[in-house]
């Protein structure tokens, strides 16, 4: 999927959009038993709960893809012949109807999920989408497809804090809780995918909420496939396949480049609006290195480690290799972080044998916020440094 078609499911999501008629769903404790079940009519509750019902689960559609949202994929035999697609399947063909199938469902997010003893949600709801097709002037045509799907949420429960609220009995302020507390979605997954419009029921689409915690557990439980790496998991290979392949000599130039290219396809990227998700291969983070004067040796060295790390051929997410909104230089003593417009001006020296970094300082240097002034030494206030 890409973000264009993300962003027409997210759109239905509101109650005069969507074909909704339930919300099912589940209440969990944090021993893992069911407090309660869910099977409500969306059209006979209020419009403002409705809304709060439909906001969870559309935030289970939002993020980045590669990031947040990542695409899951079942193989041929997965799909001819096997538990967890029948299920998904039967899910949504029944329209989540069948109550054996929910509970067979929410039974097989509960015995996985680690949640680090937290009470949560487990919200369903399954859309029939009429896709409009569109001719060629742009004016919209009848539907010619109904895209049929679930989307799952899975939402923390938490305590409300205690607040101070008027009790009109007593004319007084007093301390209120506000009970249980239904969080944002920690994770959840769109099945079949919205792939060119249509479904693809070949792949599904996974929401975490951190994209550093992929709820590996959850995504064997559901979908008995092997999931992709983390954004963190990406960021720590592709370094480490740059140090193994410049035997740990990466200088500052080569760093800065990297981020440059990097920072740069991204901010393109974004500016174009392009739908489809961001992507780098390792022969163009190969070329970046060769402009950096970097022996041919090594930038083959460096490819096949990608290769290892990320499989043969794969592409890589730049979103997932750098932070594009800050530049971070790390001593033994000193951190230092910085716009990644300025990077630039940080250089290496080595001064009588010593190493430094150098930053130009020519104005607003400030100290603990108070504004200091940096001027030459005169050759007596040198004499008089301790050593």
């Amino acid at each position: 999927m890409n973000l264009k078609e993300v962003g027409e499911l997210r759109r239905r999501f509101r109650p005069e959009k969507n074909a909704i008629s339930r919300i099912y769903g589940c209440y969990v404790n944090s021993s893992r038993n069911v407090i309660s079940y869910l099977d409500e009519s969306l059209g006979n509750m209020p419009q403002e709960e409705a809304e709060k019902y439909l906001g969870l689960l559309k935030k289970s559609l939002s993020g980045g893809l590669g990031r947040n949202l990542i695409d899951i994929t079942f193989t041929n035999e997965q799909v001819m012949d096997s538990d967890e697609h029948r299920l998904l399947m039967a899910l949504r063909d029944s329209e989540l109807q069948n109550g054996e199938v929910r509970n067979e469902f929410y039974q097989k997010i509960i015995d996985s999920l680690d949640m680090d003893g937290a009470n949560y949600l487990i919200l369903l709801s399954h859309d029939a989408y009429d896709v409009p097709r569109r001719a060629r002037d742009g004016a919209p045509e009848d539907s010619e497809t109904v895209f049929s799907y679930i989307l799952c949420s899975v939402c923390p429960v938490k305590d409300g804090k205690q607040e101070l609220g008027y009790f009109p009995g007593d004319n007084g302020f007093h301390n209120c809780t506000a009970g249980q507390v239904v969080s944002a979605p920690e994770l959840g997954f769109l099945f079949p995918a919205f792939d060119d419009r249509a479904a693809n029921i070949y792949n599904a689409l996974f929401y975490t909420r951190k994209p550093e915690e992929l709820h590996h557990e959850v995504i064997d439980a559901l979908f008995r496939t092997e999931p992709p790496m983390t954004a963190v998991e990406q960021k720590e290979a592709f370094q480490t396949a740059l140090c193994d392949a410049l035997e740990g000599a990466c200088s500052l130039d080569v760093a800065w480049t990297l981020h440059e290219q990097l920072r740069s396809r991204i901010e393109e990227h974004q500016a174009s609006k392009e739908s489809d998700a961001l992507e780098v291969t390792s022969q163009e983070l190969g070329k970046v290195l060769r402009d950096c004067g970097v022996p041919e040796e090594q930038v083959s060295v460096f490819q096949e480690k990608c290769s290892e790390h990320f499989g043969s051929g794969a592409v890589m997410n730049p979103l997932n290799l750098i932070d594009s909104k800050k530049y971070e230089i790390k001593t033994d003593e000193v951190t230092i972080t910085m716009d990644p417009e300025c990077s630039y001006a940080v250089t290496a020296r080595v001064i009588d044998g010593k190493k430094y970094l150098l930053i130009p300082a020519d104005e607003g240097v400030e100290v603990n916020g108070l504004p200091v002034e940096i001027r030459e030494e005169t050759p007596e206030e040198a004499e008089e440094k301790p050593e």
